[in-house]
């Protein structure tokens, strides 16, 4: 896909870059899911969109791990980033970019990076002492730790304690430049309660962090002292510029601002917010490259009110899920019942309760009725009616009216439950028609154009609703078009061009007189799996 920062109807959305220690988890899955959601989003309104994700592939963890396992590290790191990369098509996620941080065309762009940055005086040879978590890759202050030095965050091993000679990045250097940045531009980290965090950390004063390890073999060596290796997160935060150089173009960083840098959004989970809304942009700001439009970190997960952890032995298999329920009806639930940017959890009772109200009772069983009876009465073809036939008073077309320009401005925030909120409002209300307008009845009373206005009504209701839920679920919409009589595939990335959101997030636009499909189904009532004996 070319895709050139000259485009004024461009947007790219990056995730964190996932790193290869382990499989892939369901907070890896629920950031990409998001990040999927909204490229498609900016998809239906026709723009070039760029979706990136990637995995991270070097460091003493990783080296760690693959020599436990009897591995060498780069067959650990081809296993598990392929992984990620099956993950993400089973759940219907469709990236543009997938980085490797192991790629001779990432290590070129890491290269040039750091030689700018070295060459603006900003790396210097240092003493490191301190706690040392391996498995965040992190020096820890002893205040972070609990007892016995361990981390918090992986509260199972102990911090190692390290005192050498390291390289580090003059992060002080750019305190005044940050603050500036935040507050400049008061969006740039969201949502609010994240901004609020790094505001507070930043005033304590920064500190220059170590960007290289010694006696680490698997990784990046500096070009300035191969005994030492760049340290993770100075080589993973650069894969953000590697995505965005064509893949046909040589690997520079001139060619990753014609390519496309910088992106619009970094959509990150809260626990490296430090790394994303502090360290790298004072790196860019060093490297002289230009800042990303906004970071965003969202919430954690965690299931039956717990947090997730496998010593509890209540981590959620995205894998299992998926093979299970499908990838929309997971899209529509991690999307819809937790609140973007706050902490969410997962209860499979309420996933399997929430996906029967809404998609195969509410959505499903309205789009159903109502096709059998346009079948019954109208001969399988949309009721000729005109728009202007249709009171401004009916309450169809009164919440429809307004409800894609609410849909389009909730998606852009990333208020995903809020969208869904408000489409299935429409959908609700809709049942509610059918049952107080008892179009059956209109037909025995020979009511025709009553009956019509009634059914073109809700079936125009039914599209709108599908169409502004394709970027959550897609498969499902396709479904409900294909049904109204549509050629439309809501997973191809051009679907614009058949179905443009300026036609299509209008309440009104279904063809009169067009032929519909087959009624059937469009998502199969759950059921919860039954406990082991």
């Amino acid at each position: 896909m070319s895709f050139k920062t000259t485009d004024q109807n461009r947007f790219s959305v990056a995730t964190p870059i996932y790193y290869v220690n382990d499989l892939p988890h369901m907070g890896s899955a629920y950031t990409t899911i998001a990040a999927d959601a909204i490229a498609r989003f900016h998809r239906l309104q026709n723009q070039s969109v760029l979706m990136i994700t990637g995995t991270d592939e070097h460091g003493q963890k990783i080296q760690r791990t693959a020599e436990a396992a009897g591995q060498s590290p780069q067959a650990h790191c081809d296993y598990y980033s392929a992984a990620f990369a099956a993950l993400w098509e089973k759940m219907n996620i469709q990236p543009d970019r997938f980085i490797r941080t192991t790629s001779a065309r990432h290590e070129a762009i890491v290269y040039e990076f750091f030689q700018r940055v070295w060459d603006n005086g900003d790396i210097y040879m240092g003493q490191q002492q301190g706690w040392y978590c391996v498995s965040c890759e992190e020096f820890k202050e002893e205040r972070e730790l609990l007892e016995e030095h361990h981390c918090p965050l992986h509260p199972n091993k102990a911090a190692e304690w390290r005192d050498e000679q390291n390289y580090f990045f003059r992060l002080s250097k750019y305190q005044s430049a940050l603050e500036q940045l935040y507050s400049d531009r008061p969006d740039f980290i969201q949502p609010e309660s994240r901004r609020n965090e790094v505001l507070s950390f930043v005033s304590q004063g920064l500190q220059d962090f170590s960007i290289s390890r010694i006696n680490v073999e698997w990784g990046l060596p500096l070009p300035v002292n191969p005994d030492h290796t760049i340290y993770v997160w100075f080589d993973a935060l650069v894969y953000y510029v590697t995505a965005c150089v064509d893949p046909e173009a040589e690997p520079t960083l001139a060619n990753a601002l014609s390519g496309g840098w910088p992106v619009n959004l970094h959509l990150i989970g809260k626990d490296i917010l430090r790394f994303h809304a502090v360290y790298w942009p004072a790196m860019l700001m060093s490297a002289g490259l230009p800042l990303p439009q906004q970071v965003y970190g969202h919430g954690f997960l965690t299931k039956d009110g717990q947090k997730m952890g496998k010593s509890l032995g209540n981590v959620i298999d995205p894998v299992d899920l998926v093979a299970r329920y499908g990838s929309d009806a997971i899209r529509y639930y991690f999307l819809k019942e937790i609140e973007f940017g706050r902490d969410g959890d997962f209860s499979e009772v309420r996933f399997v309760n929430i996906l029967n109200a809404d998609l195969a009772n509410d959505l499903g069983n309205l789009l159903n009725r109502t096709l059998k009876m346009v079948y019954k009465y109208c001969d399988r073809q949309v009721p000729t009616v005109a728009i202007a036939d249709i009171s401004t008073e009916d309450i169809l077309r009164s919440k429809g009216k307004t409800l894609g320009a609410q849909v389009a401005q909730a998606y852009e925030v990333l208020a995903f439950s809020q969208a869904c909120e408000a489409i299935l409002a429409l959908v609700r209300a809709s049942n509610k028609y059918v049952d107080e307008q008892a179009p059956w009845t209109l037909y025995k009373q020979g009511k025709r154009a009553e009956l019509e206005v009634v059914l073109y009504a809700v079936l125009e209701s039914v599209r709108l609703a599908a169409y502004l839920l394709s970027p959550l679920i897609p498969n499902i919409s396709n479904a409900i078009y294909q049904q109204l009589g549509y050629s439309v595939d809501f997973n191809h990335p051009d679907v614009a061009e058949v179905a443009p959101f300026e036609i299509h997030a209008l309440w009104g636009s279904l063809p009169v007189g067009q032929t519909l499909g087959e009624a059937m189904p469009i998502f199969q009532r759950l059921e919860l799996p039954t406990p082991p004996i």
